[in-house]
């Protein structure tokens, strides 16, 4: 193989792996200057490989979708299977698969023929059980997002709040995360400078931008995420010690519920978020363990309202 037919394969690869790259960036991962691309590109167009070119700011060479599929050389029904068994597997739950199964569905979306990208929609659709594992979030919703944290680009999303109220929200997305079959996206929000979570379900659209996101600081995203799901949505935020192993504690409840966190050998802190102090006393009851409260103190005196009605409790004649 000679080295042209070599450069041009590897060119190929790299406009497969992100969305937009400029010259410069391609000359230097090539070692070649930058005219030497554009010839490289004007051949790749000559194959057929759709090449497009975009000027201005965050503008570069992208890859468009063609009439055949890049190297791999994949026939219609091949993709199909291929892109349905990566649906599947990004909702599957398996851990560590769902992230790299929507990175690699979003690569093979960007270059799928149209004919190809709709019975792929027609076969999702149609089948019951590609859906059920990622129950509200939409195919788009996800792949968008997903292409763009790949990517590190900013995007704009149309997002409802949880009181029904929607608005704009301009994000630098950071991780797709699926949490027990729901699916949120951790970002830092430009409108309200901080970083958020949101939840895929409330997105009725995703514009991806070709703008960078600005290197900064990084919080533990899956901790930030659990903690915004289980105590920040909340009106009301507790924490308790539960005199009980972590491991022991974090089995009976869901991770959605509750943020256990090890606090030695033989006790954890649980936070929990709530509507109201009285409901949380019932869940906190049913883990049968002794606790220790340490914030709001009203809940201890929810708890022991709760011990009072039970001594009150008298059999029936």
């Amino acid at each position: 193989m000679s080295d042209v037919t070599t450069r041009a394969l590897r060119l190929l690869a790299l406009l497969q792996s992100r969305t937009v790259w400029t010259g410069p960036e391609l000359a230097e991962e090539l070692e070649v200057t930058v005219r030497t691309v554009r010839r490289d590109v004007d051949r790749l167009r000559q194959m057929g490989y759709p090449v497009l070119t975009s000027a201005g700011h965050g503008g570069g060479y992208q890859l468009g979708a063609g009439r055949e599929l890049p190297p791999l050389l994949l026939g219609p029904h091949e993709a199909v299977a291929v892109a349905v068994g990566l649906r599947l597997t990004a909702g599957s739950g398996i851990e560590g698969l769902d992230a790299e199964a929507l990175r690699a569905l979003a690569a093979l979306d960007r270059i799928l023929p149209p004919s190809v990208r709709s019975e792929v929609s027609a076969v999702s659709e149609a089948m019951g059980v590609v859906a059920r594992p990622v129950p509200g979030a939409r195919s788009e919703v996800l792949l968008a997002l997903a292409t763009a944290v790949r990517d590190g680009l900013r995007i704009r999303v149309d997002y409802e709040r949880r009181d029904g109220e929607r608005s704009e929200r301009r994000l630098e997305p950071r991780r797709v995360l699926s949490v027990e079959g729901h699916w949120y996206l951790f970002a830092w929000d430009l409108g309200r400078e901080d970083w958020r979570t949101f939840r895929l379900d409330r997105m009725h659209a995703v514009h991806p931008s070709t703008f960078p996101i600005t290197p900064r600081p990084t919080p533990d995203i899956e901790r930030a995420v659990r903690e915004s799901i289980t105590v920040a949505g909340y009106p009301i935020a507790a924490t308790v010690r539960v005199l009980r192993p972590a491991q022991e504690v974090a089995g009976q409840l869901s991770s959605r519920t509750a943020r256990i966190e090890p606090d030695g050998e033989d006790a954890c802190l649980l936070h929990a978020g709530a509507e109201n102090l009285r409901w949380l006393a019932v869940h906190l009851a049913l883990l049968g363990a002794p606790i220790e409260v340490i914030d709001p103190p009203q809940l201890l005196e929810e708890i022991r309202a709760i011990g009072a009605w039970a001594q009150e409790a008298r059999p029936g004649v």
